[in-house]
């Protein structure tokens, strides 16, 4: 069975290992390997090795492999869009996600995810990716309950730059907050370290718990009886950082379900109405991945959460330019 493909621009500077195990993915890696050995692998008709960095055009063939792989179901065309659009050009698609959408699929999540729909509306936009190439993917999270800005990287290339700008913290995030009870200062700093939230058990046996710098800003926009709601932004980028950060300092994001106060939570419900955890990621400043121009990005305050506002007595609307 001989199998050929030709190297993309978006798959070039790739090993030819990686390049393999993408496109047979039911083949052993250790069959690859002999493949590979036994010079039943070319690259432009000529042996290669398994390191080989691959360049835009290069032909790769293989002969002797079999992929049992099914066939991939496509999305289907009416597949559902929950999320708006704020930006798009043909390195990144930026987002305006809904809170209740997942960013990716995992354990206890069901139904659509971020990635599931954004796949599917660039699909029907004409961007088809061939088998084993990257596909279109968020550069950074979003808790599931957490609203607003979210950049999904098309290409590879994008990807791996955005990854290098988030990594390193040259993103500039904006959050909405409203915080259980009343602050007296008008803006503070909560630099507390926090433990790494997907720390393996054999991990925190050998080296004991691992406490990671987090440091959140925040200011006060306006207040009420029982509730501020703030602006906040972070520098790090921890797992639940605001959530964890506020609950510290004994002023829970409201309508938080996991490190709120649950009986505080119960009456905001009733009493302002409030069905969801109170944050939204507001705005997003960063420099474009390829072009490196500096892009701000805005999703408005959800109507849910901004109906919530004059019922816990707080006097707040958004800028005119926003």
């Amino acid at each position: 069975m001989k199998q050929e493909w030709k190297v993309s621009d978006d798959a070039s500077g790739q090993r030819l290992d990686k390049f393999l195990r993408k496109r047979l993915e039911s083949v052993p890696l250790s069959h690859l390997y002999k493949l590979v050995r036994t010079k039943k692998v070319r690259v432009n008709g000529a042996r290669a090795q398994i390191d080989a960095l691959l360049a835009a055009g290069d032909v790769i063939t293989v002969h002797g492999a079999r992929d049992d792989k099914p066939p991939e179901i496509a999305p289907v065309a009416t597949q559902a869009q929950d999320f708006q659009i704020i930006y798009e050009d043909e390195a990144i698609l930026v987002c305006n996600k809904p809170a209740g959408l997942a960013i990716h699929p995992g354990s206890g999540i069901t139904g659509d995810t971020l990635v599931d729909q954004a796949r599917a509306y660039l699909e029907r936009q004409g961007l088809r990716v061939p088998e084993g190439e990257f596909k279109p993917s968020p550069a950074h999270r979003l808790d599931r309950d957490t609203s607003g800005v979210v950049v999904v990287s098309k290409t590879r290339q994008a990807m791996v730059r955005l990854t290098e700008i988030f990594t390193a913290g040259e993103a500039h995030k904006q959050y909405l907050a409203l915080a259980k009870g009343r602050f007296q200062k008008e803006r503070g700093s909560i630099d507390l370290r926090l433990s790494e939230h997907q720390q393996t058990a054999n991990s925190k046996e050998q080296r004991g718990v691992n406490m990671q710098d987090a440091l959140t800003h925040w200011k006060k926009l306006a207040g009420g009886p029982e509730a501020t709601l703030l602006e906040v932004e972070i520098e790090t980028g921890r797992t639940h950082q605001i959530r964890r950060h506020l609950a510290a300092i004994g002023h829970a994001v409201v309508g938080d379900s996991k490190h709120g106060d649950f009986t505080f939570n119960r009456q905001c419900a009733r009493t302002y109405g409030l069905k969801r955890m109170f944050l939204h990621s507001l705005q997003l400043s960063i420099a474009h991945p390829m072009t490196k121009k500096q892009l701000i990005f805005r999703a408005p305050l959800p109507r849910e959460l901004e109906e919530v506002l004059p019922k816990a007595g707080i006097k707040w609307s958004p800028p005119a330019d926003s």
